[in-house]
């Protein structure tokens, strides 16, 4: 994710833009019709192979987080998210939505795996009414208590039993408030036509959900509107049917995503598409009034994706894309497969962070909130990748050069554990771009590179931990590294570059 920063003005001195860009007639986008075959899923592609590494157990949640059946994962923080006993595997969300009115109706129907025995269990969930529950078809009880839904079905369930949740709800869905943006809630918006932003507790604020990136899953999205509206969400696009007045939209994920990163786009915009890499759909929604300033910043996508490919390995869904909503927030996010931005805050080394994303922070995810620097270091590093890559290696240092001089010259904080209210502070941005910046000074390119793409391969698709990465980094460059990383991830002076 990216919000307006001091990265603005770096950004537009390194990459030459000018305001003038903002003067230019803004020119109309075609309709673009839609994309008659998309193939089911990214052709294969092989992946990089990994160095050897130690016999270590798979990222698991940590014994400290590990309730079963409980309300809570107890991330540190955010100690409500989530929930314990169950794996969700699989969400279908049906919903009908009156976007005048802002109201919903509909269901959603979870498939998922008891961790344990289970005489109840509880689902993240923000106001919306809820009128029947059935577990494996049953009638369930149920009761709610604040953000928690909790079910308790008609027969007990065991440990390791497959088992289905359909939950029917209706109502006018509302945002909510965030302990890392205050003031600034998350999850449904309905200013402008329907948008969803829910980094990190929104996605509860529209359907019941194990709220907490541990959880992944996919997801099918079923969603019926007024005709005359485009509706975008995650994965590929199945299909559209149009009966009388309304449409019914389906989008389905095949590769499991953060709960956070799921969203829901329905308004006037038109579909742009194009073929990326290896025959990837590329699909972007523009607002029909988008000119070129915008769309421009989107051209290199294909060469972008293509490029990440290479340095991280390949890329691991199954579309790509973007939404540019029709407003002004100063705003991005890498929602799953079709990143987001806000019509002030495009630019070619956003799009570049947010697809950076799809592999670090989206397919390898946190396993507790407060490593969250493995997700945002990792992108604002990407960003100085790709400039590298279209400009030189010098342009490239010289944007972490200035990303360094600014941390040290506000003494950032570490960007390991950094607190809730900074989750998105630039000391995450900057001071945790730096340490893969110091760590590539350290290790030298062959060795840094070959530590990204053995850490991508070793957790893509599931959760890591900043122990994790600095395990693969140990590994492959045959280091001890405890002090360097202890140094740069938690010190509270900003520390001076290896070799400088």
């Amino acid at each position: 994710m990216k919000r307006i920063t001091w990265l603005i003005f770096l950004v537009l001195s390194l990459l030459g833009l000018s305001c003038q860009a903002a003067l230019l007639s803004p020119t109309p986008i075609p309709d673009a019709p839609l994309a008659t075959a998309l193939p089911d899923s990214l052709p294969t592609a092989s992946a990089p192979a990994p160095s050897p590494l130690p016999t270590l157990q798979p990222t698991a949640v940590p014994t400290e987080i590990a309730i079963n059946g409980a309300d809570s994962l107890n991330d540190p923080y955010y100690p409500q998210m989530g929930n314990g006993g169950y794996d969700v595997l699989h969400y279908t969300l049906d919903l009908s939505v009156d976007v005048a009115n802002n109201e919903i109706r509909g269901s959603a129907t979870l498939e998922a795996l008891t961790t344990a025995a289970l005489t109840s269990f509880n689902l993240d969930f923000h106001g919306l009414q809820v009128s029947a529950v059935t577990v494996n078809d049953a009638p369930a009880a149920f009761s709610r208590q604040n953000d928690e839904l909790i079910i308790t079905p008609d027969t007990p369930l065991a440990r390791d039993t497959r088992f289905t949740t359909r939950i029917e709800y209706s109502g006018r869905p509302q945002p909510v408030d965030d302990a890392a943006s205050p003031g600034e809630p998350v999850g449904w918006f309905a200013d402008a036509g329907i948008y969803v932003l829910s980094e990190s507790a929104g996605a509860m604020s529209w359907y019941p959900v194990d709220n907490h990136p541990l959880d992944k899953a996919t997801y099918t999205f079923r969603i019926t509107a007024p005709k005359q509206f485009s509706v975008a969400a995650n994965g590929l696009l199945i299909s559209e049917q149009i009966t009388g007045a309304m449409k019914t939209t389906v989008w389905e994920t095949s590769h499991p995503l953060a709960s956070y990163l799921t969203t829901l786009v329905i308004g006037h915009y038109n579909l742009v598409t194009e073929t990326g890499p290896n025959g990837l759909p590329i699909l972007n929604y523009f607002p029909p009034d988008a000119g070129g300033d915008v769309t421009s910043a989107f051209k290199p996508t294909s060469e972008m994706l293509s490029y990440y490919s290479q340095v991280f390995g390949p890329y691991p869904f199954e579309s790509y894309g973007a939404i540019v909503l029709p407003i002004e927030y100063g705003f991005a996010l890498e929602t799953q497969t079709r990143s987001i931005f806000t019509t002030d805050f495009v630019d070619e080394v956003t799009v570049a962070h947010e697809l950076a994303h799809q592999w670090f922070g989206n397919s390898v995810s946190l396993t507790t909130w407060k490593d969250i620097w493995l997700n945002e270091g990792f992108a604002t590093y990407a960003e100085a990748l790709w400039i590298e890559h279209t400009e030189g290696k010098a342009a490239g240092d010289a944007y972490m050069q200035d990303i360094y001089a600014n941390a040290s010259q506000h003494h950032l904080a570490a960007p390991e554990d950094p607190a809730v209210r900074n989750l998105f502070a630039d000391s995450v941005y900057l001071r945790g771009g730096c340490v893969l910046y110091a760590l590539r000074l350290k290790v030298g390119d062959e060795l840094f590179f070959k530590i990204l793409r053995d850490y991508y391969s070793r957790y893509q698709g599931g959760n890591a931990r900043t122990e994790d990465f600095i395990a693969v980094a140990e590994t492959v460059s045959g280091q001890d590294l405890g002090a360097f990383f202890d140094e740069w991830l938690n010190s509270d002076q900003v520390p001076a570059l290896p070799g400088q």
